[in-house]
């Protein structure tokens, strides 16, 4: 059978074990959140052997050329030595700028990198606690134009980085994990075209910087922002748009219960073909979105989804 090294532990494994099981039923623990290799909270690095990656394109080739794999997406077929994830050794330091509820369930956290960190709107980034609980998130802020970076974590169900979310104070100490690139983006290209943001719950942070990317770069087409939420106390960032909206007439937005939506959908029209649609949120919402534009018409190059992890 395979031998797993790892941090002085030696231990046999059984031939095509998912290496995130193995590891973490030995109690090495190693972090994860969707086990589809979408995450990226579960990187390891092999120094010696090599497993059998079910997923290699989940990362960049500079990642893969250092040894880097995704344990999730790996099967042990060999003996393997592996150093596991240290965000004080490979993570970037950063402190908490700035914690304010946004609604009942919503915190906004702020962060100050160490250093300058190039990201687009709309990506995630995995967010280290110094308790070493790993979770990615969607980046809220702009770049160029924040000098912080802004997530919006969703405090209503209790778990690790919510817990340890709920604790945290101004000045504390976070590291910051890979950033991964996401399905949102906003492309100049669509400019004299209608834009479609349909968000639900915290998928509101994520469109909301690619709204103020798409603002930035002077978008001419109409926009629509549509926010679905839990009931109204929990539509967050209502000023904000609103406050956007009285500066850019092409802007309009909507806000929706959650018991709504389903007469929403049920009149949701295409007023032209060449309109492109982003929506984030809970996958459940997500996929209600995505199947009721493709109903009416939509393409699916047309279309960018991401659908948040419900693990917390």
């Amino acid at each position: 059978m395979p031998q797993l090294h790892v941090a002085g532990q030696q231990w046999s494994v059984l031939h095509d074990t998912n290496l995130l099981d193995a590891l973490n039923q030995a109690g090495v623990a190693v972090p994860y959140s969707c086990r589809a290799g979408s995450c990226h909270a579960c990187l390891v690095r092999c120094v010696r052997g090599e497993p059998a990656d079910l997923k290699p394109e989940a990362l960049a080739r500079g990642q893969r050329e250092q040894g880097w794999r995704l344990a999730c997406q790996c099967q042990v077929v060999e003996d393997l030595e592996l150093e596991t994830f240290d965000p004080s050794r490979d993570g970037l330091p950063a402190e908490v700028g700035e914690l304010h509820w946004l609604s009942p369930s919503v915190l906004r956290l702020r962060i100050l990198p160490q250093r300058p960190l190039r990201y687009r709107a709309g990506q995630h980034l995995v967010l280290w606690t110094a308790s070493g609980v790993a979770r990615p998130y969607s980046l809220a802020s702009l770049p160029e134009e924040d000098r912080f970076l802004e997530f919006h974590i969703d405090c209503a169900h209790p778990g690790e980085f919510v817990d340890a979310a709920r604790q945290f104070k101004v000045g504390d100490t976070v590291r910051l994990g890979e950033l991964r690139g996401g399905a949102l983006r906003y492309d100049s290209d669509w400019q004299e075209q209608p834009l479609w943001l349909l968000a639900s719950g915290t998928g509101l942070g994520p469109l909301f910087g690619v709204l103020r990317e798409a603002l930035r770069q002077e978008h001419q087409g109409p926009i629509w922002l549509v926010h679905v939420a839990r009931d109204s106390t929990e539509h967050y960032l209502k000023d904000d748009v609103q406050a956007l909206a009285l500066d850019h007439p092409n802007l309009q937005a909507q806000w929706l219960e959650r018991a709504q939506l389903p007469e929403f959908l049920g009149q949701l029209r295409l007023a032209s073909r060449q309109t492109h649609a982003l929506v984030c949120g809970h996958p459940d919402s997500v996929e209600a979105f995505a199947k009721r534009l493709f109903l009416a018409g939509l393409a699916r190059n047309q279309l960018l989804a991401d659908a948040f992890l419900t693990r917390s």
